[in-house]
């Protein structure tokens, strides 16, 4: 049906607008009701009272009104429940683990709770406010009333990667963790204003979106909203990939101990350009923006459209070989067959910024080396000798994607089973008792790719009917990075369209997005161009529909566009 749609002029445009609209294929989903909210009466002597098994509650502190802000707004009076589960000591490296978690209880409490999944490799407990999108928020769900929890998912930073030495701490990280915590979170605010949740929610951006998919499919039973960032899913796959193009910018560096030599900043701003200038105007305005991320793709060539160094490199061109190492990159990492492990990314504006460069050279260094060996691997690297630069630039790719596949008598789940969402193309049981998710991607992501969760949405639109508007939305963020920054309009409230779409019925055609330019209450991006205003606006639209200039009005504001 898609193709047959988009291939159909203004009709088909009326028609999948209209699906849009009525709420997806026509499937009467029930209407889960409103919550109710409820008194917080007492704090400090809740860590007396809540009881649940396995678990210790290690302090009860009455936070006042302000003493946490967000956009400079003081973040209304609450209580600050901390706590461990499943205290151990493990058999297999002799460490202490726990499943360390902090909640956040709002003396008047909206009757919702927020699991708030962390990014990484956990391993900390972060202030639990609950974020609104992938960071940069004006609110939070918090400073909204909901109650809300964050964990360490099961082991500490102090720990690094080698808390993959234990099997238990992988499958909390994985999944487990989430499954312990949910029903310890209820069972506490019961306790602490005598009535549970009427609504659950479940968010986060990155590996907090990877948990989301994992809490989507694994759970969903108990959470209402789902609403997940840059959703790294298939984590362990990406980090593979990542570290297959580092070895790529490597074979093409001029300084061996530094891969970004390989693609320069000067470089990247070339082909960022080259990128604007064959596809900035697909959507009708000439803007900074590539809303069109599917026409680009076919329209830009890297081979064609960025010139070639016909002598040495200068900063103004590519050479040939980096031209192939990039095209190698962008269209999808391979096995020694040939054969794709992980999805092709979007050639975008955002290739230029700084947080590009360091997930691209820094990170599979420093972060995917140490991940894919310990932590996915079976058996996994001993620390004592670990070097991630080598494993990274010298590793078999083909010998860790067996690893990452592997198990044993002591790993007796690979990290393709506990870090992956089981079902990830389907979720008729979340669908079937009317719950909803939404999920946002950054088109310029460099390590988790957008094209990945496009494809995910295929699936999920192919397993129900062609079409899962009904309980399923996407919206792809032009020149966005990994959760946040790049050239984009990254400021925006995915959450409370979550809750009118689950609560009220609304469901969200399309959400109004803003730059974060110099003086946002939030902070500035710092990576919004200058010639844009400060709080330019776009309209966040629904895959597949495409944010397109109407053809009159401010191409600055929103609402001289449409989803088309």
């Amino acid at each position: 049906m898609h193709r047959r749609l988009l291939s159909g002029g203004s009709s088909a445009v009326a028609l999948l607008t209209m699906l849009f609209a009525c709420g997806g294929n026509g499937h009467d989903l029930p209407q889960l009701s409103a919550a109710v909210g409820a008194a917080l009466t007492s704090c400090t002597d809740l860590a007396g009272r809540i009881s649940f098994a396995n678990t210790t509650i290690t302090g009860a502190n009455a936070i006042a009104a302000g003493t946490l802000t967000v956009a400079g707004t003081p973040v209304p009076a609450h209580c600050q429940i901390l706590g461990k589960m499943n205290q151990r000591v493990s058999t297999v490296d002799g460490n202490s683990y726990a499943i360390g978690f902090e909640m956040r209880l709002p003396n008047a409490w909206n009757g919702r709770f927020f699991y708030q999944a962390n990014g990484g490799i956990d391993g900390y407990v972060a202030t639990a406010t609950g974020d609104v999108n992938g960071g940069f928020g004006l609110t939070h769900a918090l400073n909204m009333g909901f109650a809300v929890i964050s964990s360490d998912a099961g082991h500490v930073w102090s720990q690094g990667p080698t808390f993959g030495i234990d099997p238990q701490a992988r499958l909390d990280y994985g999944y487990q963790a989430a499954a312990t915590l949910t029903p310890m979170a209820k069972s506490a605010i019961r306790t602490a204003y005598g009535k549970g949740p009427d609504r659950s929610y479940f968010g986060g951006c990155s590996n907090g979106g990877r948990h989301t998919f994992v809490a989507a499919a694994r759970m969903p039973e108990q959470y209402d909203g789902y609403l997940a960032g840059a959703p790294g899913y298939r984590l362990p796959l990406a980090a593979v990939a990542n570290i297959f193009g580092a070895q790529r910018y490597a074979s093409v560096a001029t300084n061996p101990a530094d891969i970004s030599t390989g693609f320069t900043a000067a470089e990247r701003s070339v082909v960022a350009n080259a990128v604007l200038a064959k596809c900035d105007a697909l959507d009708g305005a000439t803007d900074g923006l590539v809303q069109d991320t599917t026409a680009c793709q076919k329209a830009f060539s890297v081979g064609s459209d960025v010139p070639i160094c016909t002598g040495a490199r200068d900063g103004t061109c590519l050479s040939v070989a980096q031209i192939a190492a990039l095209a190698s990159i962008f269209s999808g990492a391979v096995d020694s067959t040939g054969k794709s492990f992980y999805s092709s990314f979007p050639f975008d504006s955002g290739l230029a910024t700084s947080g590009w460069l360091a997930w691209e050279f820094t990170c599979p260094m420093a972060l995917d080396s140490g991940a894919v060996a310990m932590i996915w691997s079976v058996p996994p690297a001993n620390p004592a000798n670990f070097n991630g630069p080598a494993f990274a630039l010298t590793g078999n790719i083909d010998d860790m994607l067996a690893k990452i596949a592997a198990t044993s008598t002591t790993y007796t789940e690979s990290a393709l089973s506990f870090m992956l969402p089981p079902d990830r193309s389907g979720l008729a049981r979340l669908k079937n008792r009317g719950a909803k998710i939404m999920v946002y991607h950054g088109v310029s992501d460099p390590i988790f790719s957008s094209d990945d969760t496009t494809n995910w949405y295929e699936g999920l639109r192919a397993a129900n009917g062609g079409n899962a508007s009904d309980f399923a939305r996407f919206y792809r963020v032009p020149g966005m990075g990994h959760c946040s920054g790049g050239p984009s309009t990254d400021q925006f409230d995915m959450l409370t369209a979550l809750v009118n779409w689950v609560e009220k019925g609304q469901a969200p055609d399309s959400i109004v997005a803003s730059a974060r330019g110099p003086g946002n209450a939030a902070g500035a991006n710092v990576d919004v161009p200058s010639t844009w205003p400060a709080a330019r606006t776009r309209p966040l639209c629904p895959y597949p529909l495409v944010a397109r200039y109407k053809g009159s009005g401010s191409i600055e504001s929103a609402d001289s566009f449409v989803c088309q």
